[in-house]
């Protein structure tokens, strides 16, 4: 959600890290239905804002030591991402079994 990203030094003062859900975090920043054929278009987890909100979490989770990762189509659908993610220092990345050996 993106009210973790606003507060995210905050939530780590209660919570052991991030288990971030792409399509929601995306969904949620861009203010769109990825399922809606009017604006689906527009739904890409490397949208500037998105990756804001990435970095933010990924930093804020490292520098208070705890984990974080993600799961979600963005890092399937986008080997890009994955490599951007890994740069960024997350603990984990979960693929769908076909985008394994690509990504």
């Amino acid at each position: 959600l993106p009210s973790n990203v606003f507060l995210a030094e905050e939530f780590l003062e209660y919570f052991d890290g991030f288990s971030i859900g792409s399509n929601d975090l995306t969904q949620l920043t861009l203010g769109l239905d990825r399922d809606s054929g009017l604006v689906a278009q527009y739904f890409d987890e490397r949208n500037p804002a998105v990756m804001k909100g990435l970095e933010t979490l990924i930093k804020a989770a490292k520098a208070k030591g705890k984990y974080v990762g993600i799961c979600g189509q963005g890092p399937s659908d986008h080997p890009d991402l994955a490599k951007w993610l890994m740069e960024q220092g997350i603990d984990s990345v979960s693929l769908n079994p076909d985008s394994v050996i690509p990504t």
